[in-house]
């Protein structure tokens, strides 16, 4: 069986994320999705890849080490 590879976080994955985060932290990842208009699970990818990467606006940019 072949996997299929996806370039941005589903919002299934998303919501799994969000529910094992502490509540003051999906709150707010909520809370920003929604002031910039934003699906939450793209907010969650642009987290996790600002953390890997600085100047990463998303997993498609992350280059771990770059930007730090």
């Amino acid at each position: 069986m072949q996997t299929k590879l996806l370039e941005q976080l589903s919002a299934a994955d998303a919501a799994i994320i969000l529910e094992l985060l502490p509540e003051r932290i999906r709150s707010a990842m909520i809370a920003r999705a929604t002031e910039i208009e934003y699906p939450v699970q793209a907010v969650v990818e642009m987290a996790i890849a600002s953390f890997l990467d600085t100047e990463a606006l998303g997993f498609a940019d992350c280059k771990p080490g770059r930007g730090q």
